[in-house]
């Protein structure tokens, strides 16, 4: 089997190292099988699409609607060598799925309006399919309303007409979309169960996503519901597009 990639941004070793250990677990590959790269450390391969099934991409500290001033020559890097991987992966419509950052990534590349209108707090909200997103067939054999976790500074406010929305939430209409055929992006976590993202709330808990004083709060907030559903998806992209 040609491998998957999974390209990672968080610079903290711990969630960097448990956010592939959980897309090992729930894609079902092995570390042969899913190459990881970690874009923060260093510039990004030149890929040979040919010669890979699939690209995911994990969540990651760079926020897209930032100010150019505030953004880091790493994140500028970063953005620049996504731009340049998206004009192949959207062009020959190759297997992707961004989760969480996919969003800055594919959103920004497609042209969509990314601001802090829909932001949500570190949760689980229920994330409901539109009716393209019950038809899709990596979205096959979730229910039309299902848990997930969730947690970012921005959103997509408006999606561009490339773009098929798939999912929706109360608090944020853009969950999930989907690019031609086979490119996707969600703004929930895919890929995370309730130690991974306990795990996250402990690293980040300086980086704005909640107040100081609000990390019990945050913890008990992801316990609410049992999430389950997403992390599905993932094995199906797999067993779609292993080549």
């Amino acid at each position: 089997m040609k491998p998957f990639v999974l390209l990672a941004t968080r610079a903290e070793d711990v969630p960097a190292d448990e956010e592939y250990a959980l897309f090992l677990r729930f894609t079902g590959l092995d570390e042969r099988d899913l190459v990881r790269v970690r874009l923060e450390a260093g510039p990004m391969p030149r890929f040979d699409l040919d010669e890979l099934s699939g690209i995911f991409v994990g969540g990651g500290p760079f926020n897209a609607s930032d100010p150019d001033e505030k953004k880091s020559a790493v994140q500028h890097r970063v953005e620049a060598e996504f731009q340049t991987l998206l004009d192949e992966v959207v062009a020959r419509d190759f297997p992707f799925l961004g989760a969480c950052y996919g969003v800055g990534t594919l959103g920004v590349h497609q042209g969509a309006a990314i601001d802090r209108t829909y932001s949500e707090p570190i949760s689980v909200v229920p994330v409901t399919l539109t009716e393209d997103g019950a038809s899709d067939p990596l979205l096959e054999g979730l229910p039309r309303t299902f848990h997930a976790f969730v947690g970012h500074k921005e959103a997509i406010s408006q999606l561009p007409a490339s773009a098929t929305l798939l999912a929706s939430s109360p608090g944020c209409p853009v969950q999930m979309f989907r690019v031609r055929q086979n490119v996707y992006a969600t703004q929930f976590h895919p890929e995370l169960d309730v130690d991974g993202i306990t795990t996250r709330i402990h690293a980040y808990a300086g980086y704005g996503y909640f107040a100081a004083d609000e990390l019990e709060l945050t913890l008990t907030a992801v316990r609410r519901a049992a999430v389950s559903h997403p992390r599905r998806m993932l094995r199906t992209f797999v067993e779609r597009y292993a080549a």
